[in-house]
């Protein structure tokens, strides 16, 4: 004999609003995330702001985001504790203007 299984609708009802409710949640995290700015590599140094170390003529340190690079002025020079931009990333060198 087969015996009959009875599941409440209430229950049936809750269950399905809220796995949508939770899909709905994660379809709009993964849509943020996915259009976020990227936040790593050589892209995210280019404009930002670096404090010199050593004196750039033409070729010295720069310190950026508690790291210290080699950076090169594109034109003139800089003494310690000035503002630099950076412009360009070639490997582990980076290029920079004055501010």
């Amino acid at each position: 004999m087969i015996a009959a299984i009875y599941i409440n609708p209430w229950l049936l009802a809750f269950i399905i609003i809220a796995v949508a409710v939770f899909l709905y949640f994660v379809v709009i995290w993964v849509i943020r995330a996915h259009q976020r700015k990227v936040e790593a590599g050589k892209e995210d140094l280019i404009g930002r702001k670096a404090v010199v170390r050593t004196a750039l003529n033409p070729k010295g340190m720069v310190f950026v985001e508690d790291e210290l690079w080699n950076a090169e002025i594109d034109n003139g020079t800089a003494e310690p504790e000035e503002e630099v931009i950076i412009t360009k990333v070639d490997g582990l060198k980076l290029t920079v203007t004055k501010k």
